[in-house]
């Protein structure tokens, strides 16, 4: 045999041989995968939905379930994020403003910094200081203080703050105590705290009045906040004590010409809300979006721009009702929160990507989970009663990166139990892939 057909005939056996042995290796990666999730696993007491996408040669790995619409929770913040990606830049638009000699009119524009201790404060005292009349109007307001949606028993818990045009102090009051007595923070409301006989153990709001009540005999004191009913009126009360000057409201129409105050950075909103999860700020983003695209801040015009433009290619339109994922009406599927994830990566390095995620036994809502030497989930997760679900990045033992959506609907265990088996399923993926 000539010595280059000899060559030729090693070279394609070499690679035959090569070729069979990577396709038998995929094949047992999938059945490991499938055992896991499959018909006699865990995963078949509920529903389940899996998809597992190779970031660098764009392949699907693995999908179980990856077509049908899942309950998200606060995976929807993913796509609120997007949203706040291709719209605002880096940094926020606190207000619009016209100034006239001493007098300046605001209109909010949703951040929701000020006064928000868990974030950086923009300058908004110094900026008004020169001038000598402040008015307020809020007439690019166009939409309702809950999203659609949200469970009304939730009125008087922290994660479950009103929405509004112009926050101040994350539209919280806060409960501090000395000698066993709660104190209400600000003071404003310091007088709206009455004695009840009603058992509860903390502070609650009246459903329908900026009224709180504790039962001093039960009270077990510690740090909390409440949300509180916000208003135009309630805002200018509460802007004129923090800058110690008067405030009119007025129904002013935003003008044409208009400038805008920047307030800071908007990576400390992407943080806090991709790693705690934070409610109050995932709405406050939505409206800020629709602010910048529209000039008012409406919601649900905004999730209709965003869908039919930057969106428009996902696999499946999802259901998308508010900015947080406290709503059950939102809907999505795991192969398009896997799209996603590809197009967030499209716009932010890999890197810093998984920097603001939340990372297994490190940081966030991950914090207590998915420990391991070496991090290699990278997520944001999602949680409301029976139904779990975590969408991100995984970095496996041999340094590749998938994309991931991981969704349970419906299941009856305690939430623990089924991050205890979604976490074999990840291992599986990071020692395997």
């Amino acid at each position: 045999m000539p010595i280059k057909s000899f060559i030729s005939l090693l070279l394609f056996l070499f690679t035959f041989q090569f070729a069979f042995g990577q396709e038998e290796a995929i094949k047992k990666r999938y059945q490991g995968l499938d055992e896991l999730l499959g018909e006699t696993s865990f995963f078949e007491n509920h529903l389940t939905g899996f998809m597992l996408y190779d970031l660098d040669s764009q392949w699907v790995m693995f999908e179980k379930n990856s077509h049908i619409n899942f309950i998200p929770a606060s995976t929807i913040k993913l796509l609120t994020f997007y949203a706040s990606l291709v719209t605002l830049g880096d940094s926020i638009n606190t207000f619009r403003y016209v100034a006239n000699g001493d007098e300046i009119t605001i209109w909010g524009a949703g951040d929701p910094s000020w006064g928000y201790d868990i974030l950086p404060q923009p300058k908004i005292k110094e900026f008004l200081a020169p001038y000598k009349k402040i008015n307020f109007s809020d007439q690019n307001w166009n939409s309702t203080a809950f999203g659609y949606g949200w469970q009304w028993d939730d009125y008087y818990y922290a994660y479950s703050s009103e929405r509004s045009p112009f926050p101040i102090f994350g539209n919280l009051v806060t409960i501090s105590h000395s000698n066993n007595i709660p104190r209400v923070s600000p003071t404003l409301f310091k007088n709206s705290l009455s004695v009840t006989d009603k058992e509860m153990k903390g502070i609650e709001r009246d459903f329908r009045s900026n009224a709180f009540y504790y039962n001093p005999k039960l009270y077990i004191p510690k740090k909390e906040a409440v949300p509180f009913i916000t208003s135009p009126e309630i805002f200018v009360e509460l802007a004129s004590a923090t800058l110690q000057k008067p405030i009119q409201l007025v129904k002013e129409v935003l003008p044409p010409g208009h400038k805008v105050f920047r307030g800071g950075n908007i990576r400390p909103l992407w943080s806090e809300m991709l790693q705690e999860s934070d409610n109050f700020i995932a709405e406050q983003l939505l409206m800020m979006v629709s602010d910048q695209i529209m000039g008012q801040m409406n919601t649900e015009r905004a999730i209709d721009y965003i869908l039919k433009t930057y969106l428009m290619d996902l696999p499946d339109r999802p259901q998308w009702v508010d900015g947080s994922g406290l709503s059950r009406h939102n809907l999505a599927t795991p192969r398009s929160m896997v799209d996603l994830m590809v197009k967030i990566e499209d716009l932010l390095p890999r890197n810093q990507l998984m920097q603001l995620l939340s990372q297994g036994g490190i940081s966030g809502t991950l914090k207590n989970n998915y420990k391991a030497p070496r991090p290699y989930v990278f997520a944001k997760t999602g949680t409301i009663s029976n139904n779990h679900s975590m969408v991100g990045i995984i970095r496996t033992s041999r340094n590749k990166f998938y994309a991931f959506a991981f969704m349970n609907n419906n299941y009856l265990n305690k939430a623990s139990e089924i991050r205890r088996e979604m976490e074999k399923v990840l291992v599986y993926v990071r020692d395997s892939f």
